[in-house]
């Protein structure tokens, strides 16, 4: 295999959430400065799940219009379009409009609104697209779209974002009525520090990532040693040319190897090695697998964390961010197929986000929030859940690979239907029942 295209197969995953992975751990030095305050991560969800009619397309046109959309022309354009949008937001993030009387941040909803277009997007394109290259390589972009969370998240800890102390604060008590025995409390209060950089650097530097994955791709689609690392050359705008000897074109899953050429195909389904209700079973995991670590409990993380304090919430969030590239990684070289096993795993990883719930649910007084041991016991528990969950969809996302283009434009879009439907899940019980509560992070007293 070609370390060449191990790492531009590594930077175009990378492009692919990259932008909007930014943008969210960004939010704490953007909220104080619009007027949509800490309204705004309810509207981002909304607008994000809006941009879902990108991937709605491309399925649209896949299914009733197999050939007639240009693959390789449409990622092209989405990740000129991301490079762009995330250029101009360093420009003009916190402008304002006036809507209705009223101050709304309408260049930074707007162009989030193309960003999340775009990486909602690369879930029916990308993945497609690898199938031009070896099955090993798909692995490999999984870790690429794995560093697209932790990087930002790397970057944003180098910044300073959201980093509070506590400070003394003293208030006299009846000083207005202006009694001489007024008495005298100290009270903490929380104190944002500055950024090492401005929150245009950052937006800059995402918009250098998405160059980078444009790159990488021009070099997949150009380079002559990636040329010889596809299985076969019988691809045009990404769909699939009839061959006569079909195993040179897919190759055969892993699940029945021994499979005898003649037998039956078991549904119509890819390669037909799988029943219906196999696949059913295999989306259907995906969809949960998705919904959970993309929108569930994503957004009660802070909930989870911040009652445990500052250190535990940043390093839940950024080795967090580290396990997905290493459940990546760890597919590569073990990569067990068994739907039983993927079963086990997810059972697994959804038993430890009841718990992350659970806690979020208690907030601002879980359980050990006093104790150390509450803190790395939430910590793990974030590590362990993304990285089985991880696992879970490149494990998937290999098996799918096996099953044909189609397959994978498939597997992107269930994925999508899943971070949809827990977004359309969550956004009430966060955002309009109030239904969690974070509390004073240097006030909160829990007996």
């Amino acid at each position: 295999m070609s370390l060449l295209t191990h790492l531009l197969a590594c930077l175009f995953g990378m492009g692919s959430w990259v932008s909007i992975n930014g943008l969210w751990v960004e939010l704490p030095l953007i909220v104080p400065q619009i007027p949509e305050a800490w309204y705004l991560p309810s509207y981002l969800s909304v607008i994000i799940q809006m941009a879902n009619i990108g991937p709605l397309f491309v399925t649209l046109m896949h299914r009733f219009r197999p050939g007639a959309l240009n693959e390789t022309a449409v990622i092209y354009v989405i990740i000129g379009l991301g490079t762009v949008a995330t250029f101009l937001l360093g420009f003009f993030w916190k402008e304002t409009v006036v809507v209705a009387g009223v101050a709304r941040s309408v260049p930074l909803l707007v162009l989030t609104f193309f960003l999340a277009a775009v990486d909602c997007t690369s879930s029916v394109t990308f993945l497609p697209f690898m199938m031009r290259l070896k099955s090993q390589y798909l692995t490999t972009y999984y870790i690429g779209e794995g560093v697209s969370g932790l990087l930002p998240s790397l970057v944003a800890l180098i910044q300073g974002v959201g980093l509070v102390h506590c400070i003394n604060s003293t208030q006299s008590v009846n000083y207005t009525l202006n009694i001489p025995n007024g008495s005298v409390t100290s009270d903490l209060q929380a104190q944002y520090q500055p950024a090492n950089f401005s929150t245009e650097v950052f937006f800059f530097f995402l918009s250098a990532m998405m160059l980078v994955c444009l790159g990488a791709f021009l070099l997949l689609n150009y380079h002559p040693s990636v040329a010889r690392e596809q299985p076969n050359s019988k691809y045009t705008n990404g769909v699939k040319q009839k061959t006569k000897n079909r195993e040179l074109v897919e190759q055969k899953p892993m699940m029945d190897p021994f499979r005898p050429e003649n037998q039956k195909p078991r549904s119509s389904f890819g390669t037909g090695s799988y029943s219906w209700m196999e696949v059913f079973y295999i989306f259907g995991i995906l969809a949960w697998v998705n919904a959970l670590s993309n929108t569930v409990l994503p957004s009660v993380q802070s909930y989870s964390c911040m009652p445990y304090g500052n250190n535990a919430y940043h390093l839940s969030a950024s080795l967090a961010a580290l396990s997905n590239p290493l459940a990546c990684f760890i597919a590569m070289f073990l990569p067990i197929r068994s739907l039983l096993f993927m079963g086990a795993l997810t059972v697994i990883g959804t038993g430890v986000g009841v718990y992350i719930m659970i806690m979020a649910v208690l907030s601002p007084c879980p359980l050990l929030v006093n104790d150390t041991s509450g803190g790395v016991i939430i910590v793990l528990a974030w590590v362990l859940f993304i990285l089985t969950l991880s696992y879970v969809k490149v494990i998937i996302g290999v098996i799918l690979r096996d099953e044909g283009h189609s397959a994978l434009v498939w597997c992107g879009a269930v994925v999508q239907l899943g971070s949809l439907l827990g977004a359309v899940t969550m956004f009430p019980l966060v955002s309009v029942y109030d239904y969690f509560s974070s509390g004073d992070p240097c006030n909160t007293k829990c007996s």
